[in-house]
């Protein structure tokens, strides 16, 4: 469970090594009321995890459990794996990032620019989370989750915060649920404030299925969005906090959030990959319709994609 105790003090543990990414309003129309864009994907790697993941090696530090020597470790081939990597290298550490054997190699060739040891095995992203609890547990390399620790979520919760500075009048924030780090953090951040509307895609549904089952379940995942909003179960953090929040999930289809992703490049020149325009695709779609009035902000996460395929 996160608080936005956790969020401030995140904030002040970061602070001065992530990029307070700019708000940009919609134009006039988008919805009922007045619409932002919260540039999330203008953040140090791409995405939104710079965030988590510094605040998770530094707290790590400030207890004494990081080791200069062995650094972290993380499984992950995407965006955690990247943020990670990022992270360690500014604050002078090793990462080790598994992968598994199909991993992209433009993405292991990012890790390893970024000055990460790579290590790939296995067929599926659970070989290589087993490995790099074994690499954790033998090596006492501090291990970096890809969205389901508090110090991860509540650095994710920091866009929150920080958009609140930006828009205090924000009623509603739409934030792309995947494994559900970014939707808790943010829902802590904006408690009392604002409230949150996760948005998923229909062939990953974690939150919404979670919701209606009353507890956490394991769903099958597919569809274009799946590179990053992938995970197979909502985090204990996400549910936990959406429960606590009151946190509603909207479903959209592949088509929206091609859609979506389409117009932002051609009304915006904003280029984000697919989870991030789910997020846009909630209200470009009719999925979530704002009251009169009503005072949106759209969260966009990320940007690692390939601009050839808008």
């Amino acid at each position: 469970m996160i608080t936005r105790a956790d969020i401030d003090q995140a904030a002040q543990r970061t602070a001065g090594l992530v990029r307070r990414t700019p708000v940009l309003q919609a134009d006039a129309g988008t919805a009922a009321g007045p619409v932002w864009f919260k540039c999330e994907f203008m953040q140090h790697t791409g995405t939104f995890k710079a965030r988590g993941a510094l605040n998770r090696i530094l707290a790590s530090k400030e207890r004494g459990e990081l080791q200069a020597d062995v650094g972290v470790v993380v499984a992950s081939g995407g965006n955690a794996g990247l943020a990670n990597a990022y992270a360690a290298a500014q604050l002078g550490v090793p990462a080790t990032v598994f992968v598994p054997e199909a991993a992209p190699a433009v993405k292991v060739g990012k890790l390893r620019a970024i000055g990460a040891t790579v290590v790939q095995g296995g067929s599926e992203y659970a070989a290589a989370y087993q490995a790099a609890i074994a690499h954790a547990e033998k090596t006492g390399a501090v291990y970096c989750h890809a969205y389901d620790q508090p110090e991860i979520a509540a650095g994710a919760g920091t866009v929150g915060s920080e958009l609140l500075e930006q828009v205090p009048e924000v009623d509603t924030v739409l934030v792309a649920v995947g494994g559900g780090g970014l939707m808790a953090g943010v829902a802590a951040a904006v408690e009392g404030r604002a409230k949150v509307v996760a948005v998923e895609p229909e062939t990953a549904p974690t939150l919404h299925a979670a919701l209606a089952a009353g507890e956490q379940v394991d769903v099958a995942v597919s569809g274009v969005a799946a590179d990053s909003l992938g995970a197979r179960r909502i985090g204990d953090i996400g549910f936990s906090v959406a429960v606590r929040c009151g946190v509603k999930s909207v479903l959209v289809s592949d088509e929206q959030i091609v859609a979506a992703r389409s117009a932002l490049w051609n009304d915006y020149r904003i280029v984000v990959e697919h989870g991030a325009a789910a997020a846009y695709a909630a209200l470009a779609s009719g999925a979530y319709v704002p009251g009169k009035d009503e005072r949106v902000a759209v969260i966009l996460c990320g940007a690692n994609t390939d601009p050839a395929t808008l």
